[in-house]
């Protein structure tokens, strides 16, 4: 009895110095990993909407079951020249994180992958320039398709990652319908792109 006590106390000292540990490591790293996403973040939305000089977070309240989880507002000086919307379709490994450059006239500037969990190879390749540039210029619904688009509106699928290519659409496409409606039928949401 006595050497089961001797070694829970082993183990459990070893288990509170551990904690203890990965506690200190976390207080130590938190503020680098939360500056390292606020960098990116702002990364991002320069990159998406690359006309604005600086952006403000729109606070609304958003539909029900919507994949949007954050609007800001671009402006060049005072004038506004579209919103950033980060938005989070699932797709095949899980929800893709996405930032959503739109004019304010309702064209797509460009889009940036911030989180996903696809398959390396195959679905991560949404990341590349090659993939994400299709977007850039686009307005309206979007749909996939795999053969060569033969219209404005048609976006190319990842070979072997239609799954991906489709949720990142959809993702767009929810964006552009929510800025188009203003929020749809939601009369306390409104945006004035004038």
């Amino acid at each position: 009895m006595k050497e089961i006590m001797k070694l829970g106390l082993i183990l459990f000292a070893i288990t509170a110095f551990s904690a203890m540990l990965l506690g200190f490591a976390h207080e130590i790293t938190k503020e680098p990993i939360e500056n390292q996403v606020r960098l990116a973040r702002e990364k991002a939305m320069n990159e998406t909407l690359s006309q604005a000089d600086r952006f403000e977070e729109v606070m609304v309240e958003l539909p029900k079951g919507s994949k949007i989880s954050e609007i800001n507002a671009g402006y060049k000086g005072d004038l506004l020249e579209g919103f950033v919307v980060k938005v989070s379709p699932k797709g095949f490994g899980g929800p893709i994180e996405i930032m959503v450059g739109v004019s304010k006239d309702g064209i797509v500037q460009g889009i940036k992958m911030l989180k996903h969990s696809e398959t390396p190879g195959l679905g991560a390749n949404a990341e590349d320039d090659s993939f994400t540039s299709q977007y850039k210029d686009t307005s309206g619904e979007l749909t996939v398709t795999k053969t060569i688009p033969n219209k404005d509106n048609e976006i190319q699928a990842l070979t072997g990652a239609t799954i991906t290519s489709r949720a990142i659409t959809d993702g767009v496409n929810e964006v552009l319908i929510f800025l188009q409606h203003h929020g749809g039928t939601d009369e306390e949401i409104t945006f004035d792109f004038n």
